[in-house]
Protein backbone atom coordinates (compact mmCIF):
# COMPACT_ATOMS: atom_id res chain seq x y z
CA UNK A 1 0.00 0.00 0.00
CA UNK A 2 1.40 3.63 -1.19
CA UNK A 3 1.68 6.11 1.73
CA UNK A 4 -0.04 8.61 -0.08
CA UNK A 5 -2.48 10.71 1.98
CA UNK A 6 -5.17 10.97 -0.75
CA UNK A 7 -5.68 7.95 -2.25
CA UNK A 8 -7.01 8.35 -6.13
CA UNK A 9 -8.81 5.68 -7.98
CA UNK A 10 -9.42 5.88 -11.79
CA UNK A 11 -13.25 5.95 -11.73
CA UNK A 12 -14.67 6.93 -15.28
CA UNK A 13 -18.22 6.89 -14.34
CA UNK A 14 -17.26 9.57 -12.11
CA UNK A 15 -14.78 11.83 -14.31
CA UNK A 16 -17.34 11.69 -16.81
CA UNK A 17 -20.44 12.57 -14.41
CA UNK A 18 -18.42 15.25 -12.90
CA UNK A 19 -17.68 16.98 -16.21
CA UNK A 20 -21.59 16.76 -16.99
CA UNK A 21 -22.44 18.82 -14.01
CA UNK A 22 -19.79 21.34 -14.89
CA UNK A 23 -20.83 21.78 -18.35
CA UNK A 24 -24.67 21.96 -16.48
CA UNK A 25 -23.08 24.61 -13.70
CA UNK A 26 -21.40 26.40 -16.65
CA UNK A 27 -24.68 26.91 -18.69
CA UNK A 28 -26.93 27.63 -15.54
CA UNK A 29 -24.93 30.33 -14.18
CA UNK A 30 -23.87 32.18 -17.73
CA UNK A 31 -27.67 31.74 -18.81
CA UNK A 32 -28.43 33.36 -15.31
CA UNK A 33 -25.50 36.29 -15.75
CA UNK A 34 -27.04 36.88 -19.30
CA UNK A 35 -30.35 36.91 -17.72
CA UNK A 36 -29.61 39.61 -15.14
CA UNK A 37 -27.69 41.51 -17.19
CA UNK A 38 -30.40 41.73 -19.94
CA UNK A 39 -33.49 42.20 -17.31
CA UNK A 40 -31.19 45.40 -16.05
CA UNK A 41 -31.08 47.00 -19.18
CA UNK A 42 -33.83 45.85 -21.01
CA UNK A 43 -32.37 43.72 -23.00
CA UNK A 44 -34.61 41.27 -25.12
CA UNK A 45 -32.71 37.69 -23.95
CA UNK A 46 -31.57 35.38 -26.68
CA UNK A 47 -29.54 31.87 -27.00
CA UNK A 48 -26.93 33.81 -29.43
CA UNK A 49 -25.32 35.34 -26.23
CA UNK A 50 -24.54 32.19 -24.79
CA UNK A 51 -23.62 30.64 -28.47
CA UNK A 52 -22.77 32.72 -31.01
CA UNK A 53 -19.48 34.22 -30.97
CA UNK A 54 -20.41 36.88 -33.27
CA UNK A 55 -22.14 38.78 -30.08
CA UNK A 56 -18.96 38.69 -28.50
CA UNK A 57 -17.19 40.58 -31.25
CA UNK A 58 -19.59 42.75 -32.69
CA UNK A 59 -18.60 45.89 -30.03
CA UNK A 60 -21.96 46.82 -29.38
CA UNK A 61 -23.57 47.49 -25.95
CA UNK A 62 -25.05 44.29 -25.72
CA UNK A 63 -21.61 42.62 -26.69
CA UNK A 64 -19.83 44.58 -24.25
CA UNK A 65 -22.46 43.13 -21.49
CA UNK A 66 -22.20 39.70 -22.76
CA UNK A 67 -18.60 39.82 -22.97
CA UNK A 68 -19.00 40.78 -18.73
CA UNK A 69 -21.47 38.30 -18.04
CA UNK A 70 -19.02 35.71 -19.29
CA UNK A 71 -16.60 36.97 -17.37
CA UNK A 72 -18.85 37.14 -14.37
CA UNK A 73 -19.45 33.44 -15.35
CA UNK A 74 -15.76 32.49 -14.61
CA UNK A 75 -16.05 33.15 -11.04
CA UNK A 76 -19.15 31.34 -10.53
CA UNK A 77 -17.79 28.31 -13.00
CA UNK A 78 -14.60 28.50 -9.56
CA UNK A 79 -17.33 27.97 -7.30
CA UNK A 80 -18.50 24.69 -9.60
CA UNK A 81 -15.30 23.43 -9.63
CA UNK A 82 -14.38 23.87 -5.79
CA UNK A 83 -17.80 22.00 -5.37
CA UNK A 84 -17.96 19.32 -7.66
CA UNK A 85 -14.50 18.67 -8.49
CA UNK A 86 -12.99 19.50 -4.89
CA UNK A 87 -8.82 18.94 -5.97
CA UNK A 88 -7.05 21.52 -7.25
CA UNK A 89 -4.92 19.33 -8.76
CA UNK A 90 -7.66 18.42 -11.47
CA UNK A 91 -9.10 22.27 -11.78
CA UNK A 92 -7.39 22.91 -14.97
CA UNK A 93 -8.27 19.68 -16.47
CA UNK A 94 -11.96 20.48 -16.15
CA UNK A 95 -11.73 23.73 -16.76
CA UNK A 96 -10.10 23.47 -19.70
CA UNK A 97 -12.47 20.82 -20.62
CA UNK A 98 -15.67 23.00 -20.32
CA UNK A 99 -14.21 25.31 -22.66
CA UNK A 100 -13.07 23.24 -25.09
CA UNK A 101 -16.79 21.46 -25.37
CA UNK A 102 -18.35 25.18 -25.47
CA UNK A 103 -15.72 26.35 -28.59
CA UNK A 104 -17.07 23.03 -30.30
CA UNK A 105 -20.89 24.05 -29.80
CA UNK A 106 -20.20 27.56 -30.44
CA UNK A 107 -18.36 26.03 -33.74
CA UNK A 108 -21.40 24.53 -34.83
CA UNK A 109 -24.07 26.89 -33.82
CA UNK A 110 -22.23 29.57 -35.56
CA UNK A 111 -20.81 27.64 -38.34
CA UNK A 112 -18.15 29.07 -38.80
CA UNK A 113 -14.59 29.70 -36.59
CA UNK A 114 -14.79 32.43 -33.99
CA UNK A 115 -13.62 35.65 -33.99
CA UNK A 116 -10.56 36.71 -31.72
CA UNK A 117 -12.02 38.41 -29.59
CA UNK A 118 -14.70 35.22 -28.68
CA UNK A 119 -11.23 33.57 -28.06
CA UNK A 120 -9.57 36.12 -26.05
CA UNK A 121 -12.79 36.10 -23.81
CA UNK A 122 -12.82 32.85 -23.05
CA UNK A 123 -9.26 32.44 -22.58
CA UNK A 124 -9.54 34.98 -19.70
CA UNK A 125 -12.68 33.20 -18.30
CA UNK A 126 -10.77 30.06 -18.31
CA UNK A 127 -7.75 31.24 -16.68
CA UNK A 128 -9.42 33.24 -13.98
CA UNK A 129 -11.80 30.32 -13.31
CA UNK A 130 -9.01 27.93 -13.34
CA UNK A 131 -6.49 29.80 -10.76
CA UNK A 132 -9.73 30.92 -8.71
CA UNK A 133 -10.77 27.29 -8.39
CA UNK A 134 -7.22 25.94 -7.63
CA UNK A 135 -6.60 28.61 -5.19
CA UNK A 136 -9.66 27.61 -2.94
CA UNK A 137 -9.37 23.96 -3.19
CA UNK A 138 -5.67 24.64 -2.16
CA UNK A 139 -7.03 26.35 0.46
CA UNK A 140 -9.15 23.90 1.40
CA UNK A 141 -6.52 20.80 0.90
CA UNK A 142 -4.50 22.99 3.18
CA UNK A 143 -6.38 23.15 6.17
CA UNK A 144 -6.24 21.98 9.29
CA UNK A 145 -7.09 18.83 9.93
CA UNK A 146 -8.83 18.60 13.82
CA UNK A 147 -7.24 16.30 16.36
CA UNK A 148 -8.30 14.44 19.04
CA UNK A 149 -7.01 16.87 21.33
CA UNK A 150 -8.91 20.19 19.36
CA UNK A 151 -12.13 18.04 20.15
CA UNK A 152 -11.37 17.69 23.82
CA UNK A 153 -10.85 21.26 24.12
CA UNK A 154 -14.43 22.21 22.63
CA UNK A 155 -15.50 19.37 25.11
CA UNK A 156 -14.78 21.95 28.17
CA UNK A 157 -12.67 19.34 29.82
CA UNK A 158 -8.55 19.36 30.01
CA UNK A 159 -6.96 16.71 28.93
CA UNK A 160 -4.43 14.85 32.55
CA UNK A 161 -1.47 16.97 33.27
CA UNK A 162 1.59 15.51 32.43
CA UNK A 163 3.65 15.01 35.83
Amino acid sequence: MSSRFKYYVWDPTLIVAQILAMQASFYLFLGLWILAVDRLLYFDVSLDQIFDYEMLADGTTIGWYTVSAHLLNSLTCATALVFIVQRAKQCLDFAVTVHLIHGIICVVYGDGFPHWMWWLVNLIALVLSSVIGEYVCMRYELSAIPLLGSRVERAGTTPPAAS
